[in-house]
């Protein structure tokens, strides 16, 4: 299995994950220039990492999320969100044109949650017990 996770990694790299991962990087780098959004832009390099290296990892949302991670997701969605998603469903739509191609247009739509609100979701590696306090 770990080396099914590795193989899909590396096709996913070559393929979709270092141009989605620059899409995450570039939002990144424009929020920590405008000094306030510095949360927002750590938050996309913190997508940027995900989209790098997806299998074997997962999305887990927050117990602790309250309302100022909704206000945060609003914003980010109007300001860079639906253009990541945007490239999550292009990127889909190109990798789904092959057979092999399939798993990893399912990790593109997979990742489009956590595309429209990184706030309040934490990305885990998969098969890893959590203890209830860690969410």
């Amino acid at each position: 299995m770990a080396l099914l996770r590795l193989v899909l990694n590396i096709i996913w790299l070559l393929f979709a994950g270092v141009w989605l991962a620059l899409g995450y990087a570039l939002a990144g780098i424009v929020c920590f220039v405008l000094v306030i959004t510095i949360p927002f832009g750590i938050a996309s390099f913190r997508m940027a990492n995900y989209a790098l290296w997806p299998f074997g990892r997962s999305l887990v949302r927050r117990q602790s999320a309250g309302g100022l991670t909704l206000v945060g997701n609003v914003v980010w969605i109007v300001v860079a969100g639906w253009w990541l998603v945007l490239g999550h469903i292009a990127s889909a739509v190109g990798l789904a044109v092959t057979i092999i191609g399939i798993p990893l247009a399912w990790a593109s739509l997979k990742m489009i949650p956590v595309a429209l609100a990184p706030f309040g979701n934490e990305i885990v590696s998969s098969g890893v017990p959590r203890e209830p306090w860690q969410i």
